[in-house]
């Protein structure tokens, strides 16, 4: 059972610090750093930082990782380096100083919910108010189970996933009255320091899932993740928008994001073919692209990206 200070937060009053424009045609660019195996491990955490520099200079909106533990099938084995998400993303506070920092997107069962706002607070009061909560019901059972990691079924996981947002939202309100939901109860959700952006830090729910994931956006998130462009797109924004409506929320509050892989070319020859793919995305009303960028180790991509991609997505 929810308990009724849970539903007071989740149908509270609506940010309003997070508003997408459908009057403007731009497209915001971010980065998703997947694949650590560009560097070697005693050169990897100066490697990265220099990378991230490079990402905050050159105009990237968003500074991401994934949150796993053990690489994905479709970018390297099991074995590959991986960083854990958070410690990298504290990492990653310290070497920039503008842009947002999330995770593409945490599994909720890896971390418990109370210690997960606790998490993004700290990140966002170390960071100077750029964190965001990147959040899903996770999919990777092979690295849960390969740390011992507790992984209940889909379903149960969608419930753990909106009891994870009600209490993080109970806790960036100040409300510390207890928690008491079907599998977490909260004695006291306590959280000072409070986060610097208020009303809270903003939520991103990764997944294109109808019935439940799309649902939970309209409910609780400030944007959305659809993964990778494909020909549903439009009929999962679509979706989104009849959750929106069903609820009564400004669908146009919500920022639509997708992962979008983006190879430049060696001397950035595929610039142009980038920013008519960003345009595509634009009409549809996709304001956000966070690129997994090919050859972002050697920097020269990001600079490509910088100087001939960005300002071009920001005037489509």
């Amino acid at each position: 059972m929810i308990s009724h200070t849970a539903q007071r937060v989740a149908g509270g009053a609506k940010p309003q610090l997070w508003q997408a424009d459908a009057e403007v045609m731009t497209v915001r660019i971010g980065v998703s750093i997947a694949d650590f195996s560009g560097t070697s491990g005693p050169l990897l955490g100066s490697d990265l930082a220099a990378v991230a520099r490079a990402l905050d200079d050159a105009g990237f909106d968003i500074i991401g990782v994934m949150d796993h533990f053990l690489q994905i099938a479709g970018i390297g084995p099991a074995e590959d380096d991986m960083l854990e998400a958070y410690t990298t993303l504290g990492y990653l506070a310290a070497c920039t100083s503008r842009a947002r920092l999330l995770t593409v997107v945490t599994g909720v069962p890896y971390r418990h919910p109370g210690v997960l706002g606790k998490i993004i607070t700290t990140l966002d009061v170390l960071s100077g108010g750029r964190a965001w909560l990147g959040i899903g019901a996770a999919w990777y059972e092979q690295e849960a189970r390969a740390l011992g990691i507790p992984f209940p079924l889909l379903a149960e996981r969608f419930e753990q996933l909106e009891e994870a947002l009600q209490i993080c939202l109970q806790m960036w309100s100040g409300d510390e009255t207890p928690y008491r939901g079907e599998h977490f109860q909260l004695d006291r959700p306590l959280n000072h320091p409070q986060a610097i952006t208020r009303p809270h830090p903003p939520i991103m729910i990764g997944g294109a899932g109808e019935r439940k994931t799309l649902r939970l956006v309209a409910r609780y998130a400030q944007a959305c993740n659809l993964f990778f462009p494909g020909p549903q797109l439009p009929h999962k924004l679509e979706v989104l928008r009849a959750h929106c409506e069903a609820v009564g929320r400004d669908y146009n509050e919500i920022e639509k994001s997708v992962l979008f892989h983006v190879d430049v070319g060696e001397r950035g020859e595929r610039a142009s073919e980038v920013v008519d793919q960003l345009g595509k995305l634009a009409e549809l009303g996709i304001g956000t692209a966070i690129c997994n960028v090919a050859r972002i180790w050697d920097r020269t991509p990001i600079e490509i990206i910088g100087s001939e991609i960005i300002p071009a997505a920001a005037a489509l």
